[in-house]
């Protein structure tokens, strides 16, 4: 008994210490999140404002294709201990498939993080691009390669579609499995109303979407990945706190059913002691 109870202490203070170093993490995944979401926000708001022009010029990031090839882009973490965040993100990406109809040949897969890597691989899925996913948090320039490949990938016609699955950050007990549509991008066409603007544009329409739709691709990217990274130490910071939670009841309960047996083997040489004394008096 003794032996389990230095087990669980030894475990909570594992998971104490797993918890601080989570919730350190978590501050600045979540500093980062809340300063990129208006710049992200921006991002869409200029690309609706092009969507009231009405026919935008041929653009290779624009062109709808039938989907017969698709790509998916799974954010997971390299490390497990986050209790069901990774297999959230896997049972979406799973459910996605399945209501498309689709079989593991027409999916190629773009994973970011171990844990989705390892469990579709196992399964004969195509792992077209893999990156970890950073302790610290990605950045940048993570985005930038996803982005890049993503970008090559549908513009040479090996996927016709392309959808983002990521766990969106609500809160540090909260996070959201969310499918983001990348590409092709398709910006809102006219008003509520169905109106549409004539825009004089300068410099042209066409130089305009040659910047602007790889820098769209690369902000949902980089969002979506920062989202991810505030979830994921989120996640592990709420999964270690139950441990160390569960872990303290297992000492008490341990603790308490040694002293009983401690308290049972007194009494019981207690007695014997007595039972031997009155045969000696005998």
């Amino acid at each position: 008994m003794r032996a389990r109870i230095r087990a669980a202490k030894s475990i909570q203070q594992i998971t104490r210490a797993m918890k601080l170093v989570s919730a350190a993490r978590l501050r600045r995944a979540q500093d980062r999140v809340l300063a990129a979401r208006p710049y992200a926000q921006r991002m869409h708001d200029v690309l609706q404002e092009l969507g009231r022009a009405g026919e935008l010029p041929d653009h290779p990031l624009l062109q709808k294709r039938e989907p017969r090839t698709y790509g998916f882009v799974l954010a997971t973490s390299d490390r497990g201990l986050c209790g069901s965040y990774n297999m959230n993100l896997i049972r979406t990406l799973q459910n996605a498939m399945r209501d498309r109809g689709l079989r593991p040949e027409q999916v190629k897969l773009l994973c970011i993080g171990r844990r989705g890597y390892q469990f579709f691989s196992k399964r004969g899925y195509e792992i077209a691009f893999y990156r970890s996913m950073p302790t610290a948090g990605a950045g940048l320039e993570d985005a930038r390669a996803v982005a890049d490949a993503v970008q090559e990938m549908f513009i040479n016609g090996t996927v016709d579609r392309v959808d983002l699955i990521y766990s969106q950050f609500i809160n540090p007990v909260t996070q959201r499995p969310t499918v983001l549509p990348l590409l092709p991008i398709e910006p809102p066409s006219g008003d509520e109303d169905g109106k549409t603007y004539d825009f004089v544009f300068e410099p042209s329409a066409e130089a305009l979407l040659q910047r602007l739709l790889p820098r769209y691709l690369l902000t949902e990217v980089l969002q979506a990945l920062l989202e991810a990274s505030a979830s994921e130490h989120g996640a592990r910071m709420t999964a270690m706190s139950m441990a160390s939670d569960n872990a303290g009841k297992m000492i008490q309960e341990l603790t308490l059913t040694m002293n009983r047996l401690r308290q049972a083997a007194i009494t019981k040489e207690i007695a014997e002691v007595v039972g031997g004394a009155e045969a000696l008096k005998g």
